[in-house]
């Protein structure tokens, strides 16, 4: 079950980024009963959660909450944890990257359940194997792909 929430002030129909959010979880064969929310914000919040619980300075555009710690593949049903993005900070990502801000709010959800299932990429390797895997999922589901 997904739970999302637009706190963001902007208005964000949150449908596609549940979606992919569930297609990411179901190509990573997380349980289906698992729990998931994604919640948008503005930057005032999304710098407050930044500083107290990343210990940095200014809005991000996407933090990730893990809960149960659930991995990939674990058939285990639980709390996969919380999902924050922030609209603005990836309306201004998209526009430096050349694509739709949606395109960019898919694939910070998709790299944000990443996160919640372990994946990091502070280490070059740990980087190839998650962008590897982001742009895996984000190609199919904007193929319109099913899961594996």
């Amino acid at each position: 079950m997904i739970e999302a929430t637009d706190e963001s002030g902007t208005d964000l129909d949150l449908d596609p980024y549940v979606a992919v959010a569930a297609h990411t979880m179901a190509w990573m064969k997380v349980h289906p009963g698992a729990e998931l929310s994604v919640t948008a914000v503005d930057e005032s919040a999304m710098a407050e959660l930044n500083e107290r619980w990343m210990d940095k300075e200014g809005p991000t555009d996407v933090l990730a909450f893990p809960m149960d710690e659930l991995r990939p593949g674990d058939g285990v049903e639980g709390v996969l944890g919380d999902l924050v993005l922030c609209p603005t900070v990836a309306e201004r990502q998209a526009a430096e990257a050349g694509h739709p801000v949606r395109a960019e709010l898919e694939l910070l959800t998709v790299h944000g359940v990443l996160h919640l299932l372990g994946y990091d990429h502070a280490e070059p390797e740990e980087h190839r194997e998650m962008f590897g895997l982001q742009d895996e999922i984000l190609a199919a589901w904007r193929n319109g792909d099913p899961t594996p």
